[in-house]
């Protein structure tokens, strides 16, 4: 684990994180990371089963939006183990996150990590999200490994507040996924993963 500390610690100074995500919160993503392995064994919440590629492919990218994460609430869609919802909960106290899972058993880890991690400003919810109907609209909608966008913006449509957003993480620039979504996305924005060849976007829509 002193390794993957060191790892850890290196990304997010590559990321130019530092002066965000703290030496406690470094400690709570590390300790994210041993739940998510020592459930996977049982639960098969990820197909990544080496810590250090975890720590790549599933911290590092999620730390990586970041710098693109506004005030107001936020809701994660198709949150799988709470990639990149509970990483943003841990490193952005300031805003309430609620993940959504369709998925028991991985709704049952994230509400476990919510518990252990003493994460008050998660909510996890097991669920459609067509058919979730919270209180309150979301200012920002995220998802990694949802859909394509055209669905990802049809079925969380009514969760969005008046000039929220949708964040999208994708890895190459879906170019036929943005014309069949036939909406301009008000950025583009390419994500330097530290450690990761491959290529990694945010593709950002405004509700307008």
């Amino acid at each position: 684990m002193d390794y993957l500390a060191s790892q850890l610690a290196s990304g997010v100074e590559a990321l130019n994180l530092h002066s965000v995500v703290t030496a406690e919160m470094q400690a709570q993503c590390l300790a994210y990371l041993t739940l998510l392995q020592k459930w996977n064994k049982v639960y098969n919440l990820t197909a990544v089963r080496d810590p250090q590629e975890m720590l790549v492919l599933h911290l590092l990218d999620s730390l990586s939006v970041l710098p693109y994460i506004e005030a107001g609430n936020l809701l994660d869609v198709g949150s799988g183990g709470g990639l990149p919802g509970l990483v943003i909960a841990i490193t952005r106290p300031d805003i309430q996150v609620t993940t959504i899972d369709t998925v028991q058993k991985k709704a049952i880890f994230m509400r476990q990590v919510k518990a252990e991690l003493g994460l008050s400003n998660a909510q996890v919810v097991h669920g459609r999200v067509e058919a979730f109907m919270p209180a309150s609209p979301f200012k920002q909608v995220i998802s990694r490994a949802f859909s394509d966008i055209a669905l990802f913006k049809q079925l969380t449509a009514h969760l969005m507040a008046p000039h929220g957003r949708w964040l999208a993480m994708k890895g190459l620039v879906p170019t036929e996924e943005l014309q069949l979504a036939g909406v301009q996305p008000k950025e583009v924005i390419r994500l330097q993963v530290p450690n990761l060849q491959a290529e990694r976007h945010l593709i950002v829509f405004e509700n307008t």
